[in-house]
């Protein structure tokens, strides 16, 4: 029962910071048309781009409550920006702020780290690496999961 009080918790913390913090806009498939064609027939027609986005949300915290140092955060962030630069070409970190309510209704927040990439393929391997490396994360931060984004699809791996 605490395990999935604390994974929904988190869960909510971190679709939170999605929103919160505008990393990329997500559009309905009729949008991202009437979107595309706009775009096909703007200056960017013909210029380089980069379909799939894939994303990794790491806490500052372990065992779900108990905050770890800047220092330490910073390490993990570090980390995971030099993994994902180095399958993907490059990344971003962004700082947010994650919220849940606990169950005494007390909100609980952390700071979390989004960090992306954009990638042209995104095949099976990529994804496993990614996904082995959340499971690498949630060990190391003892964590009920850890959050990653693939193409806008939110996956919690436990």
């Amino acid at each position: 029962m605490k395990k999935r009080f604390w994974t929904i918790g988190l869960s909510f913390a971190f679709l939170l910071a999605l929103l919160i913090v505008p990393v990329q806009q997500s559009f309905s498939a009729s949008e991202s048309s009437a979107n595309a064609d706009s775009v096909s027939s703007s200056a960017l027609n013909g210029q380089y781009h980069l379909d799939h986005v894939v994303k990794i949300y790491v806490p500052s915290t372990i065992k779900g409550d108990i905050p770890i140092s800047k220092e330490a955060h910073e390490k993990f962030v570090d980390q995971a920006l030099a993994q994902f630069s180095d399958w993907f070409g490059g990344a971003t970190a962004v700082e947010g702020t994650g919220a849940w309510m606990d169950k005494d209704k007390k909100l609980i927040k952390e700071k979390v780290t989004i960090v992306y990439a954009f990638a042209e393929k995104l095949d099976k391997e990529d994804v496993n690496r990614v996904v082995t490396y959340a499971k690498q994360l949630k060990e190391d931060l003892v964590q009920n999961s850890v959050s990653i984004e693939v193409d806008g699809k939110m996956y919690f791996i436990e």
